[in-house]
Order: C-alpha cells, then sequence, then structure tokens
C-alpha cells in the first residue's frame, strides 16, 4: 500500500464531496449551522438615538454648574418609554422624563441619571450634576450600522450569533443543509450494547462513537447498523446506505487482511477511492472514496484509530458540504515524555496542555493506542509528530492542534 501524506491526502479528500447548495430556514432552526454568505446589517442598532438610562433628556450645556447645594431646575416637557416616540422637541428650560431604551427627543445632548435629580414639583425638576454632551445616550447605529457587514460567510451560530441574527428582523437565515450520515460497524466480533457478549466479543462502541462525532461536526445521522465481515451481507448493506446519505461512513475491516472486506467490495460496487492509505497513525488504513453521489469514508475498526481518522477526514468532508473549513488554533509546546515512532508517519498523540511554574508550556501526552478510547477522554488537542523523524524526547518542541475555539471560515468564495 502507497501512502498518501497527511497534508496532501486531506486535500483530496475534500473532492469526495461539494458544498450543499444554501437554504433558507427559520431563524430558531439555523442554530449551530453556518452561514452561507455574509450578513450584511439591514437596519441601525439602535435605528436611533436613545436613553441608556432612566433619567432626563436634557441640553447639557443647560446643566453646567449643577450641585446638591446649587441645582438647576428645568421644567418637565413630557415623558418618553421605551417604544413610544417623543410628541415635542425640547426647548431651552425643559428636560425630558425618559427611560432606558426610549428615543431621544430632537434637541436634547445628554441624559441625567434618575438618582442625580429631584422633582421640584409637578412639572419641574432639580439636576444636581454637570453632565457633558451624549452622556448616556445611546447613539445611531452604536452597534451596527446600517450596510456595514456584521458577521462573514462561514460564521457559526451560536446563542449570541442568533440573537445579533434576530435584532435584525428577518425570520430567515441563509444556510448550508446538514450531510445526511450513514454509518456501518463492521466486523464478525460487534455485538450490540445490552446483549450479554462472551470475552472475545466487543461491543460496538464505535457506532455510537462515530455518530456522536458526526453529530458534533453538524450532520444529521439517518442510519445506524452493523454487518458481519461477509461479502453477501456487506454489499446491500452498503448500497442501501449509499443510497440514504451525502456521506457514508464504515468502521472495521479497513485494512488489507483476510476478512476486511469493505474496501474490496465497495471497489467491486464502482467507488473510486481518492485516498487509500496515509501516512499517519493512529488511522493509517484510513480511506476516502465517492459512490455514485454519495461520499465514502472507510475508518479503521479500533477506536483510536477510528477517532484520529474520523477527526482528520470524515470531519472536515462534513464541514466542507457546510460551505466551511475549520481552522484550529497551533501552540508550540515541550513534550512531556520522549517517545519513539515510525520515521515516515506522522503521528497525532491525543493530550491535555499544561504551563509550568517557570512559564513554559507542555504536552501532557497519552499512551498512544490504535484501540483506545479512555485517551480521548478530556484531550485538549493533538501532539503532532511529523515524518522524517523517528525518535522525540521529553521536553522537545513540538506544535500541539487544539479542539477548542476553531474558527470557521468559507469553504469557497461566497
Amino acid at each position: 500500500m502507497t501512502l498518501t501524506p497527511l497534508a496532501t491526502a486531506r486535500q483530496l479528500a475534500l473532492d469526495a464531496l461539494t458544498p450543499a447548495a444554501p437554504e433558507h430556514v427559520p431563524l430558531l432552526e439555523s442554530l449551530g449551522r453556518f452561514l452561507a454568505g455574509p450578513l450584511i446589517a439591514s437596519r441601525s442598532l439602535p435605528g436611533c438615538p436613545m436613553s441608556a438610562m432612566d433619567g432626563y433628556a436634557v441640553i447639557a450645556e443647560e446643566t453646567v454648574g449643577a450641585t446638591r447645594d446649587t441645582p438647576v431646575r428645568l421644567r418637565v416637557s413630557e415623558t418618553i418609554y421605551a417604544g413610544h416616540l417623543p410628541l415635542r422637541t425640547l426647548q431651552p428650560g425643559q428636560a425630558a422624563r425618559i427611560f432606558t431604551g426610549a428615543p431621544l427627543p430632537p434637541g436634547a445632548t445628554a441624559v441625567v441619571r434618575q438618582e442625580a435629580t429631584r422633582p421640584a414639583s409637578d412639572d419641574t425638576v432639580d439636576l444636581f450634576v454637570t453632565v457633558p454632551p451624549g452622556r448616556d445616550i445611546r447613539p445611531e447605529g452604536e452597534d451596527l450600522l446600517l450596510g456595514a457587514s456584521v458577521l462573514h460567510a462561514g460564521q457559526r451560530i451560536d446563542a449570541a450569533v442568533l440573537g445579533v441574527l434576530a435584532s435584525l428582523g428577518d425570520p430567515l437565515v441563509l444556510v448550508r443543509p446538514p450531510p445526511r450520515v450513514a454509518v456501518l460497524a463492521t466486523g464478525d466480533e460487534l455485538v450490540p450494547p445490552g446483549t450479554p457478549a462472551l470475552p472475545h466479543q466487543v461491543y460496538e462502541s464505535n457506532l455510537v462513537l462515530v455518530a456522536a462525532l458526526a453529530s458534533e461536526a453538524g450532520a444529521q445521522v439517518v442510519a445506524r447498523e452493523r454487518a458481519r465481515d461477509d461479502d453477501d451481507v456487506l454489499r446491500p448493506a452498503l448500497q442501501r446506505l449509499a443510497k440514504r446519505a451525502d456521506v457514508l461512513i464504515t468502521t472495521g475491516g479497513a485494512s488489507v487482511g483476510d476478512r476486511d472486506r469493505v474496501k474490496r467490495v465497495l471497489s467491486a460496487l464502482g467507488c473510486t477511492f481518492l485516498v487509500d492509505g496515509v501516512a499517519i497513525k493512529p488511522g493509517k488504513p484510513v480511506a476516502v472514496g465517492r459512490l455514485g453521489s454519495t461520499a465514502v469514508v472507510v475508518l479503521p475498526g479500533t477506536p483510536g484509530a477510528a477517532t484520529v481518522a474520523f477527526d482528520q477526514f470524515a470531519r472536515p468532508l462534513l464541514l466542507h458540504h457546510q460551505g466551511v473549513r475549520e481552522q484550529r488554533r497551533r501552540v508550540r509546546a515541550r513534550l512531556d515524555e520522549g517517545r519513539h515512532k515510525q520515521a515516515g508517519l506522522t503521528y497525532l498523540v491525543s493530550g491535555t496542555l499544561e504551563t509550568r511554574e517557570d512559564g513554559q508550556l507542555w504536552a501532557r501526552i497519552r499512551a498512544q493506542g490504535a484501540g483506545q478510547l479512555l485517551g480521548n477522554v478530556g484531550a485538549e488537542g493533538h501532539a503532532i509528530l511529523p515524518p522524517g523523524r523517528a525518535d522525540f524526547s521529553e521536553g522537545d518542541t513540538v506544535d500541539f492542534e487544539c479542539f477548542d475555539r476553531p474558527q470557521y471560515l468559507a469553504a469557497e468564495a461566497p
């Protein structure tokens, strides 16, 4: 098997699927999706000058010299509540009673907070402070100006973004639909959870794991099945699931043993592989191809290898369908232990980061094993041990790719 370098393989794999056509969805249904185009402000926020406090709208110059001992007394012209328009222009010698979020009356240039005032009579108020022009006023467009570029294509819609979208008043959001994913776990040794398992049997954790990883990447999981390592069982299962999904992900049967049948059956069905074997560990047997209009990702059957291979190939493909590419933070960190590896492979070792007393950032790497599951729990990212080198010593500095706070960028020009 000729192994493809990791970076090359990741780029080749994206050709298995094209971004879906954008669609408008109701505002609340857009949560967790990605904007399919830039968002331009359709109005200013706020739409007019507004009071930022409860108090009195005034002409700022008329408050000069005001103290508790020598207050400035003004006549109250009107009361303005949020959602109501002022009835008149503020004239010299006047103040308008105003509440937070209410539009400023024409002529007013500042707001005096309520606690710095005292009613003098039914229609007059005493002011105790000098305020400069603009004090406690939210100017028109303070948050957003009409026509301004607000959000970029590829922005993931979380609760904060949803609030911005709602504030602009459009009930529909332009996003790309989630990819439909079918997961097939293969292996004679697999038994479903809830079924008694003999010591030589394995619970089909990959079926749950991969479906959950797909959901975290924004996909809609439409099927989860398992099949024995038998061509007559695999063939109809692969055909059926491929028709239901944009992306078909298999686990197990990915290598070259006699019972590793998945790639052979897919090839017989007409699958064209863009990637077949990558110079990484774990996950070396991973393959990506096309079966008709469906993208196919063949993952190894061991959980640790399946997780890494999914992260490097299935996840980018699912995001690509949604019109985005993920850009993760990378930091330089020192290894907390030495590691021997195959010189020709890139190793992706899960771990956490620790800043020590000397201020140095260290990567606390975990035991490397294709079958491991616990090593993924609480992992903050991958320490990347690049090809071209076999031995790494404790204290050597490497790239550490972080899982948290990724950026999502448009996969293609909007």
